[in-house]
């Protein structure tokens, strides 16, 4: 998978939880909770998501890597890269 790719299916994984994010401000380099009004409870439907459709299982100590787009990407690069 590429990392447009990977940029896209984090993109898609939140538009399905919240219909109403609004992807034109956002900055790939600033926490998304933060630009998305993200809640934990929501993080964590995006890491499940992550988990149903690519089997990946991502550690809890590792969810600070998963704070803002790039920084997603760059964690997910690696784990995807057969996908």
């Amino acid at each position: 998978m590429t990392r447009d790719a990977i940029k896209d299916l984090i993109l898609e994984i939140i538009e399905d939880i919240d219909e109403d994010a609004d992807f034109d401000t956002l900055e790939s380099d600033k926490p998304l909770r933060d630009q998305l009004d993200l809640d934990s409870m929501d993080f964590l439907d995006i890491v499940m998501e992550l988990r149903k459709r690519h089997k990946l299982q991502i550690p809890e100590e590792d969810y600070p890597e998963l704070a803002t787009l790039d920084s997603c990407v760059n964690y997910l690069d690696p784990l995807l890269k057969d996908a």
